[in-house]
């Protein structure tokens, strides 16, 4: 799972990267336009590997990880100088889905681009943005497209004038400040623009960076647009947080009121806007959580493992992990009838403990 981090100039987007991965990036960086983009690997949190590796002792642990690339600030207005810049869209295009994060905090040392403190409006000034962004590639494409329909023959005339068709409403969704994730599309049709990676079509959480004082009472916001979620953490404290070792943060956390530290609350969103789930496999070699998406049959969570299990694929043993922890073990959920065997078109759970059959 890759997250962009976008926002614009002064919103404390980096500091909250620093909050989310323990690192120290150099906050004033990207006010001097800097565009190389900051990179850290985070372990997806997952108590039941924890639980499991007390059970089967493995050699070792294996998380899922997610991947954060906080990219440039968004200086709103970018279509006037012809666009996010190619290297921008370029990182934000990889990319799973988009943190966006909005300032709501005061502060007279870190002055507001736009002179206030207004998420609303800067919610829309950056939504506004990604909207150009397709909507440039939609222009440029449909351009192509009419000059192409004319000159096909029927078959693959048929292909493109329906990609035609759905580019017509997309853009004209988009000129309604309409994102495409919002926009009712059938599968082919969402097979059909995936090459485009669109920014508007990515899942998108909203992070209120809010001031120590809305700790405990953050603002609300409503963003009603499909695959979107919004959360509140202040990006200062987090960071601060997660430069601690684990003793001092759950005193701090104590002290703050803060249940959970930001990190997970925004991985655990970002897995539920994304649809991703956990299998997991558990042995003496190794105990792993591996990542795929909700309603995966089993030969192809088989595929997340390697294609030659996949491609040989017999049967999965597998066990709930609720049933597993219950028994005490797997010879005993196996007594217990807990155990099954399922076939190709089995849907996989979220914590399945599976362990594939497969013809070498």
């Amino acid at each position: 799972m890759k997250l962009a981090i976008i926002g614009l100039a002064n919103s404390g987007k980096t500091t909250v990267f620093n909050a989310l991965t323990r690192s120290t990036a150099e906050t004033a960086a990207f006010s001097s336009g800097q565009m190389e983009p900051n990179l850290a690997m985070v372990k997806v949190p997952d108590q039941r590997l924890e639980v499991l590796a007390q059970m089967f002792k493995p050699r070792k642990v294996t998380y899922a990880d997610v991947q954060y690339v906080d990219v440039a600030g968004i200086s709103g207005g970018e279509r006037q100088g012809g666009g996010l810049p190619p290297a921008l869209l370029n990182y934000l295009g990889t990319a799973d889905a988009l943190v966006h994060v909005v300032r709501a905090f005061a502060d007279e040392g870190v002055p507001h681009p736009n002179g206030s403190v207004n998420p609303l409006r800067d919610v829309a000034t950056v939504d506004l943005e990604l909207s150009f962004s397709d909507l440039a590639i939609i222009e440029k494409r449909l351009v192509r497209l009419n000059a192409e329909i004319t000159k096909m023959a029927t078959k693959d005339k048929e292909l493109r004038v329906a990609e035609r068709d759905l580019l017509v409403r997309l853009q004209a969704a988009l000129e309604a400040e309409t994102p495409i994730r919002n926009v009712e599309m059938s599968e082919e049709e969402e097979r059909m623009i995936r090459g485009f990676q669109f920014l508007t079509a990515k899942p998108m959480l909203i992070v209120l960076n809010v001031g120590e004082e809305a700790i405990n009472n953050p603002p609300s916001m409503d963003y009603p647009y499909q695959k979107s979620a919004v959360v509140a953490l202040c990006g200062k404290i987090e960071a601060e947080l997660a430069q601690l070792d684990d003793a001092d943060t759950a005193t701090f956390m104590a002290d703050l009121g803060i249940s959970s530290p930001a990190r997970d609350v925004v991985i655990q969103r970002s897995y539920e806007l994304l649809g991703l789930i956990s299998f997991l496999t558990a042995g003496e070699d190794e105990v792993r959580a591996w990542p795929i998406r909700r309603n995966t049959p089993a030969v192809e969570a088989a595929g997340s493992i390697h294609s030659d299990i996949q491609r040989g694929f017999i049967r999965a043993e597998t066990v709930a992990y609720t049933d597993l922890i219950s028994a005490g073990g797997m010879n005993e959920a196996k007594k217990a009838g807990t155990v099954r065997l399922e076939g190709k078109t089995y849907i996989v759970q979220d914590g399945d403990i599976c362990h594939f059959r497969f013809n070498k």
